[in-house]
C-alpha cells in the first residue's frame, strides 16, 4: 500500500511540474525577446502538446512555420514542415503530412542535415504504409536506415530496424521480421535505449503473432506496455501500446480482458484527439464486440471505422473491416447490406493485392543487404513501376465502374421495396442517402487520384523533354489538372458534397503552385476575403482563371530573384460574384504584346465568357485583373 502512495505522489507532482513547465514556455511565448527565441519556444511547445493535444499543436505549428518562412530561417524551417506534417499524419489527413513531410526532405538537404533527412524518412514511409504502397514505404525506411548507418547513429538504426521488421512482414517474411525485431532490441539493451526498446518489443510482438505464436507475443506487448507505463510516456503513446496488448489478448481467446484493454486504448486516444489510433481501436472494438456475440455494439464501432478509413485513404485494412461488417449484418439478419459489404471486401481485396509488389519488396531489400548502389535499383525497377501505375489505374478504373453498377442495382431494387411498404420510407430513404453519400465521396476521391495520375504522367512525360517552351507548356499543364484535382479533394473531404469553400481552396492553391516554381521564398501569397461557399461548376472555371493568373505573375512579375506578393480575394455583391488578383511586380507596359503562347489568355476569356463575366486590367502599381461574373451558384 505505501508502494503504491508513494508512485501515485511521484505521478502527480510529475503532472503539477509538466503543467508548470508547459505554462512557464507559454507565458515566454507571449512575451519573446526576438524570432530567433520565438521559434525556439514554440518548437518545444509544439512538441509537448504533438503527444497530448493535436487539435493545440497544430496552431503552433502552424505558427512556427508561418515565422520561420517570413524569417527565411533555413534551420528552422524543415524542422516545423516535420512537426506539422507529424501532426497531420495523425489526424490522418495524408495528403497535408506527404505535402509537408517534402518540404521537410528538401529543407534538411538544403542544409545537410542528415539526421532530419532520416526521421523525415521515417515518417514518410508510415504515410506510404497508411495507402499501401509497401514498396515505397521500404525505399523511404532503408534510405533512413543508409543515413544513420553513415552518421553511426545507434538509435536510428534501431529504430530503422524495428520498422524494417514490420516491412518484410508485410511480404509474409516471419522469420526475417522477427530478427529485424530482435536486432532492434539488443541494440537498445546495449546502449540503454528504454524508450526504444518499446519499439523494438512491439516489432517482436507483430512478428510472434502473425507466427501464430500467441503466448511470445503476448509476453513482448505485455513488456512493451510495462516499460511505456514505468516511464510515463504520454496517452497517445500508451494508447497504442494498449491496443497491442488487447490484440495479445484476442488472440489467447481472452475476450473481457481484450474489451478492457481496447475500451482504455480509445479513452487515452480521444483524450488526445489521436485519430490514427480512434480509427483502429475502434475496428477492434467492433471485431471483440462480434467475437463476444454483442452484434449490436459491435455495427457502430465497425462503421465508424469504415468511414474513417475510407476517408484518409487507409486502403489496406478495408478489405478485412468490410468482412467484419458484413459478418455483423449477418449475424443481425440485414442479408442484402451483409452482401453488399463482402463484395466490397472483395474488390478491394484484388485490387490492394494488384497493387502490392512483394517480389518488387525482397529485391529492394537483397540489394540492400549486399551493398548494390541505389542508382541499380532505380534502373532494375523502372519498368515495372511504370507497369505497376497502369495495372493499378486500370483497377481503380474497374472498381469504380463496378461500384456504380451495383449502386444501380441496389438502387431498383430499393425503389421496389419502398412500392410494397410504404410504411418505412423515411427510414429507407435515410439510408440510401447515406449509401449515396459514401459513393459520391468515393466517386470525388478517385477522381481526385486520377487527376493526381494524370499529373504524374505529365511530369513523366516532361522530364524527358529538352525544349524549354515544351517543358514550360506541361508545367502549366500539371497546375491546371492540380487545380482540378483539389476541387475534388476538398468534395469528398468535406462535409458538404456540392459545395467549395473557396478561402481554403485558394490557399491549397497557391501552395501548390509556389512549390510548382520554388518560389516559397520569394513571392508571398495572400487570401483577403471571407468564407465563401461556391457550387463545383462555379468553382471549377474561377479555379482555372486564378491558376493561370498566379502562374503569369510568378514567370513574369518577379524577374530576377525579386520578391513580391499577390492578393486574391472573391466577394459576392448584389448580384455579381467579384473577383480580383493583382500584385506588386513590374506592371505590363501600355500596349505590349502578351508573353508566352498567350494559349492561358485565351483560357482566361474563354472561361469568363461560361461564367456570363467581364475583366478589367489597372496596371498602376504592378498587375491588377478584376473579373465581374453574372452566371455563378453559391452553395
Amino acid at each position: 500500500m505505501k508502494k503504491l502512495i508513494i508512485l501515485l505522489l511521484f505521478s502527480i507532482c510529475g503532472l503539477n511540474a509538466q503543467d508548470k513547465s508547459i505554462d512557464s514556455l507559454t507565458q515566454l511565448l507571449s512575451h519573446p525577446k526576438d524570432d530567433a527565441q520565438k521559434l525556439e519556444l514554440l518548437s518545444e511547445v509544439t512538441d509537448f502538446y504533438s503527444m497530448r493535444d493535436l487539435e493545440k499543436a497544430i496552431i503552433y505549428a502552424r505558427e512556427g512555420v508561418q515565422l520561420a518562412d517570413k524569417n527565411n530561417a533555413k534551420k528552422w524551417q524543415p524542422k516545423f514542415y516535420e512537426m506539422k506534417g507529424r501532426i497531420h499524419a495523425n489526424l490522418l489527413q495524408l495528403d497535408s503530412a506527404s505535402l509537408y513531410f517534402s518540404k521537410a526532405e528538401k529543407g534538411y538537404k538544403a542544409i545537410d542535415d542528415k539526421k532530419g533527412q532520416a526521421t523525415t524518412y521515417f515518417k514518410i514511409s508510415w504515410v506510404h504504409k497508411k495507402r499501401g504502397e509497401l514498396k515505397e514505404a521500404m525505399e523511404a525506411d532503408l534510405k533512413a536506415l543508409k543515413l544513420m548507418e553513415a552518421l553511426g547513429d545507434k538509435l536510428g538504426i534501431a529504430n530503422a530496424n524495428g520498422r524494417l521488421s514490420n516491412d518484410v512482414l508485410q511480404q509474409g517474411r516471419k522469420e526475417d521480421a522477427l530478427q529485424y525485431a530482435l536486432k532492434s532490441v539488443e541494440i537498445s539493451k546495449e546502449n540503454g535505449f528504454d524508450e526504444e526498446i518499446i519499439y523494438g518489443y512491439t516489432a517482436a510482438g507483430d512478428a510472434y503473432i502473425a507466427m501464430g505464436d500467441n503466448q511470445q507475443s503476448f509476453k513482448y506487448f505485455n513488456l512493451a506496455l510495462t516499460t511505456a507505463k514505468s516511464l510515463g510516456l504520454n496517452p497517445m503513446t500508451l494508447s497504442d501500446f494498449t491496443n497491442n496488448r488487447g490484440n495479445a489478448f484476442k488472440r489467447l481467446g481472452r475476450y473481457d480482458e481484450a474489451l478492457k484493454d481496447y475500451k482504455e486504448a480509445l479513452r487515452l486516444a480521444t483524450e488526445s484527439n489521436y485519430q490514427n489510433a480512434i480509427q483502429t481501436v475502434g475496428g477492434n472494438l467492433g471485431e471483440i464486440n462480434l467475437l463476444l456475440g454483442n452484434y449490436k455494439e459491435a455495427l457502430p464501432y465497425q462503421l465508424e471505422t469504415v468511414r474513417l478509413f475510407e476517408e484518409s485513404g487507409d486502403l489496406p485494412n478495408l478489405p478485412e473491416n468490410y468482412m467484419h461488417v458484413s459478418t455483423i449484418y449477418e449475424k443481425l439478419g440485414n442479408y442484402p447490406l451483409a452482401l453488399e459489404f463482402q463484395k466490397k471486401a472483395r474488390i478491394m481485396g484484388d485490387s490492394i493485392a494488384a497493387a502490392e509488389s512483394d517480389r518488387n519488396m525482397s529485391e529492394l531489400l537483397t540489394q540492400y543487404e549486399t551493398g548494390k548502389k541505389e542508382t541499380t535499383i532505380l534502373a532494375q525497377n523502372q519498368k515495372i513501376e511504370q507497369q505497376r501505375k497502369t495495372q493499378i489505374l486500370y483497377i481503380c478504373l474497374a472498381a469504380l465502374l463496378a461500384i456504380v453498377v451495383f449502386g444501380m442495382y441496389f438502387t431498383l431494387k430499393s425503389i421496389g421495396k419502398k412500392r410494397k411498404a410504404l410504411g418505412i420510407l423515411n427510414s429507407e430513404l435515410d439510408a440510401k442517402n447515406k449509401q449515396n453519400e459514401l459513393l459520391l465521396r468515393e466517386i470525388h476521391h478517385r477522381v481526385k487520384n486520377n487527376l493526381e495520375m494524370v499529373k504524374s504522367l505529365i511530369a513523366l512525360q516532361s522530364a524527358k523533354l529538352e525544349d524549354g517552351a515544351s517543358k514550360e507548356a506541361m508545367l502549366a499543364s500539371q497546375n491546371r489538372v492540380q487545380s482540378m484535382g483539389i476541387i475534388h479533394q476538398k468534395l469528398y473531404q468535406g462535409e458538404n458534397l456540392g459545395a467549395i469553400e473557396m478561402k481554403d481552396y485558394f490557399i491549397n492553391l497557391s501552395e501548390g503552385i509556389l512549390d510548382s516554381f520554388n518560389a516559397e521564398d520569394k513571392v508571398k501569397i495572400e487570401c483577403a476575403m471571407d468564407d465563401l461557399n461556391l457550387d463545383v461548376d462555379t468553382a471549377v472555371p474561377i479555379g482555372l482563371i486564378v491558376n493561370e493568373l498566379l502562374t503569369n505573375a510568378l514567370k513574369y512579375a518577379f524577374p530576377e530573384g525579386t520578391k513580391g506578393k499577390i492578393n486574391i480575394s472573391l466577394s459576392q455583391e448584389n448580384n455579381a460574384l467579384l473577383l480580383k488578383v493583382s500584385d506588386n511586380g513590374i506592371g505590363k507596359t501600355q500596349g505590349s504584346k502578351p508573353k508566352g503562347t498567350g494559349f492561358g489568355t485565351q483560357l482566361i476569356e474563354l472561361l469568363t465568357q461560361q461564367l456570363n463575366g467581364t475583366i478589367s486590367e489597372d496596371h498602376q502599381n504592378g498587375t491588377a485583373v478584376n473579373f465581374n461574373f453574372k452566371n455563378f451558384k453559391i452553395a
